[in-house]
């Protein structure tokens, strides 16, 4: 006991110097247990194995390390029990004390034990399976009649189990080090050092605030040439990281902070063996092939409860992939060219674990893309091997993507909408394992004559009744708005990929195929074991209340409908309403009855409901906000009778920086035709500032356009935009556009109003409920569905959680995800002028 409280003291001595921040949410408690094997050159090199339990980490040291073999048997000592926080432990034991000798962090990942009769440490026996970057599988302890601290420590027959060991990689996972490197002081990063110094990069000092990373066009189809480098396009969200020092931060393309949300990564990057790095790349979330699942992404990027993102960081750890060096300990290397910044940069990256460096083959781009292709990958992006690091799209990258094409049954479809003839979206099919599964709808891609020509075959088919279907296809939820007919025609369909779902992502139909039969359409395969992040909550249950209390008479829709709406698309509100002042007008009696505006939160609400103080400009007063960001959160609001949510352009966090600028499109006696005609001129003059634009309906009668602003513009810079956009879309179209706030004065003219822009301003949420006639929501769109055709009143409570599950994903999210170079758009706007 004396030697084990020896060693943790000399290691509690020395962390502060030489260990990284812990990873994967550190000794934070989780929903799940961790491991760890530290790889330890002590009096003798051995590696530590470590196991969750009891709210500690039970040791073993295994002198030859885990064998992947079931025939072979390891040797290991049972050691003593060490605190939750030592997993993160990585550097020197100092002479003299217990254990004196480097150690890095070998592995981690989690451990789950399988319980049985006489299964434990006091039986002598532990059988568990790993779950780690390096080691995976299913292990026995056993302990030996040998000594009383003599284990055997056995692989199981299993997927992952060998016979000839592999070799594993003997680096830290935290700091791409060997033992030996952090015995002598040395890493990768001197040899990132040697190259910088080659290079001629000693003068400029770098910046370490925020850059806006560069963009790829398009290409058409894959190349080889001369000249050019070709990597994986992950399918993921572009990250930038920066550390500084003990300082590291994580942000999103858009400029928002993702550090919170990927704990592993930000300890990861905290721990690589330099003082300071910008680093460009793409974060993941890989499934159990290996390959990127933008569901689980999208699952990690959701989460914000600490307890929630520590479970999800060892569950459904994410991965960050770098492929440029920005600048290295205070050297800017966005200068030199790409191929020397990748020279640079892989030296410094661990070689397995939550950062690794994104490789690149050279020239031969086509074969790449081929490859990339078979193995059901998203693409590959192609550069120029000379080129510069530009903020801003360049034609100096490229990215090609990989577009599936595939046979699938059609089963049914929907009516058309608008002026559209025939029908609106075929439903499909496809096989797995034998069955008929679901896979959505595809409604693009259709000419005039292939809608003539399909809706007069399907019709010729025989119908089928929805419960028969049911049958038919499984995991089918029969909807009130499809036809179903006998599975016998065969549309190709162009997707991007199954989501976690089932269903597909971007389908475009490309033809109908009456060469094929039912039996020659797509085997989708056994499903994909994805990561799962789980579902945990550290709120209590919220009492809802009055739930058979008609909220909106005419549709006979109650407060229960309400609060399950909501519950239904809490997933894609909530990232618009986390860390945001919240405003609520409350209809205790229904849309019919008296109402008030909340802009200060009550009183007694409980102390799990987040809320924030925010001054008003002046700084003489303020209000008390609600700020939503859980789904419990969000019920207690609804159940006070809060039907629209009305938020901030900013953040608390950011309070004097607001993440967009609207264009609220009010119709009043104006045709929706002209809403429509406004909104698109509207798009296409920010397309020719290089700006992104994003529309939703308002929930009423008009029409919302966004524009992200990204990080660090001013109300000011907000404001300005927004008026200059108006004004000149009023100078083009002063027929049917106005700014004239008057309503008396527009006539039958859509009134561009810019005033919503400025600090403290409201808009109503995305995907938030309206008390309006017919229960409308606020609801994100395409602008391809921004036509003639678009009718707003469709999109009600009832109808939205529908056409969610239909969506892959949601048209709105580059609102907080894309940036803007405001600047770059104003100056090409004035020259236009």
């Amino acid at each position: 006991m004396a030697e084990g409280t020896d060693r943790l003291a000399a290691y509690r001595a020395k962390r502060d110097e030489s260990v990284t921040p812990e990873p994967f949410g550190g000794s934070s408690r989780t929903a799940v247990k961790s491991f760890v094997i530290q790889k330890h050159a002590a009096s003798r090199l051995h590696y530590d194995l470590r196991l969750e339990d009891g709210g500690v980490l039970m040791s073993w040291a295994v002198p030859q390390g885990v064998s992947m073999n079931p025939s072979i048997k390891r040797f290991a000592a049972h050691t003593e029990d060490h605190p939750l926080d030592y997993a993160g432990f990585e550097g020197t034991i100092p002479g003299g004390s217990y254990g004196a000798g480097s150690m890095i962090v070998w592995d981690r990942g989690t451990v789950s034990f399988i319980d049985g009769d006489n299964h434990g440490v006091e039986h002598g026996k532990l059988l568990f399976d790993l779950n780690g970057y390096k080691i995976r599988g299913r292990f026995t302890l056993v302990k030996t009649t040998k000594g009383p601290k003599d284990w055997l420590l056995i692989k199981k027959p299993d997927a992952w189990a060998t016979t000839d060991d592999p070799d594993h990689d003997e680096t830290s996972i935290l700091s791409g080090r060997t033992v030996e490197q952090v015995a002598a002081g040395t890493s990768g990063a001197d040899r990132t050092r040697t190259i910088i110094s080659e290079l001629g990069l000693t003068s400029e000092r770098a910046s370490m605030a925020p850059v806006a990373p560069m963009l790829a066009e398009v290409a058409d189809a894959p190349f080889s040439r001369n000249g050019w480098v070709f990597e994986i396009k992950y399918d993921g969200y572009r990250l930038l990281a920066t550390k500084s020092d003990d300082l590291v931060q994580l942000r999103y393309r858009s400029g928002l902070d993702a550090t919170a949300t990927f704990p592993e990564i930000a300890a990861t990057v905290a721990a690589l063996p330099c003082a300071s790095a910008a680093l460009d790349g793409e974060v993941v979330v890989l499934d159990r092939d290996g390959r990127p699942s933008f569901g689980a992404l999208q699952r990690r990027g959701r989460l914000t409860n600490p307890f929630e993102v520590a479970t999800a960081s060892l569950v459904s750890p994410a991965t960050f992939f770098v492929f440029d060096l920005l600048s290295f300990e205070g050297v800017a290397t966005t200068g030199v060219e790409l191929v020397d910044r990748k020279r640079a940069l892989q030296p410094l990256m661990p070689t397995s674990g939550p950062v690794r460096f994104a490789d690149h083959i050279v020239e031969r781009g086509t074969e790449m893309f081929e490859g990339v292709a078979a193995l059901g990958l998203e693409g590959v992006m192609a550069k120029r091997a000379g080129s510069t690091y530009q903020s801003g799209r360049s034609g100096d990258w490229l990215k090609i993507r990989v577009e599936h094409t595939a046979p699938f049954l059609i089963i049914g479809f929907t009516k058309p909408e608008g002026s559209r003839k025939g029908f609106g979206a075929l439903e499909l099919a496809a096989r797995r394992e034998g069955s008929l599964v679901h896979v959505g709808r595809v409604g693009t891609g259709f000419t005039d004559r292939t809608l003539t020509e399909l809706h007069r075959e399907i019709m010729e088919s025989r119908p089928v009744d929805p419960d028969r279907m049911t049958v038919l296809v499984e995991g089918l939820e029969p909807n009130p708005d499809s036809t179903w007919i006998e599975p016998s025609l065969i549309a190709e369909v162009r997707y991007k990929e199954v989501t976690d779902g089932g269903n597909l992502r971007h389908p475009v139909f490309v033809r109908s195929r009456t060469d094929l039969t039912p039996n020659d359409v797509i085997d989708l395969g056994p499903s994909r074991d994805e990561p799962v992040v789980t579902e945990i909550s550290s709120a209590p249950t919220v009492t809802t209340s009055n739930l058979d209390k008609v909220f909106w008479p005419r549709e006979g829709y109650t407060k229960g409908d309400l609060i399950g709406y909501y519950d239904a698309v809490a997933d894609h509100l909530l990232p618009y309403l986390i860390d945001r002042p919240l405003v609520t007008v409350r209809y205790p009696d229904g849309v019919e009855g008296k109402s008030f505006y909340q802009k200060n939160a009550p009183d007694f609400v409980p102390s799990t409901v987040r809320t924030e103080w925010v001054a008003s400009s002046d700084d003489e007063r303020g209000n008390n906000y609600f700020v939503c960001e859980s789904r419990e959160t969000l019920r207690y609001i609804i159940n006070l009778g809060a039907i629209p949510l009305h938020i901030w352009a900013s953040r608390v966090s950011t309070i004097e920086t607001p993440d967009w600028c609207v264009l609220d499109l009010d119709p009043k006696t104006a045709p929706f035709s002209s809403v429509v005609t406004v909104a698109r001129r509207i798009k296409k003059l920010c397309d020719d500032m290089g700006i992104p634009s994003y529309p939703k309906t308002s929930g009423q009668s008009g029409l919302h356009v966004l524009i992200p602003m990204g990080e660090g513009h001013t109300y000011a810079q907000q404001k300005l935009l927004g008026e200059l956009i108006a004004r000149v879309i009023e100078s083009e179209m002063p027929e049917i556009a106005t700014t004239v706030r008057s309503p008396g004065s527009r006539g039958d003219r859509v009134y561009i109003d810019f005033v919503q822009n400025g600090r403290g301003k409201l808009i109503a949420a995305p995907f938030a409920a309206r008390p309006v006639g017919g229960a409308t929501v606020s609801t994100p769109l395409r602008w391809s569905e921004v036509t003639s055709k678009l009718d707003p009143s469709r999109f009600t409570i009832k109808s939205l959680p529908r056409r969610l599950g239909r969506m892959s994903d949601d048209p709105l999210s580059g609102l907080l995800t894309e940036t803007s170079n405001i600047a770059a758009g104003l100056r090409s706007l004035a020259s236009s002028l």
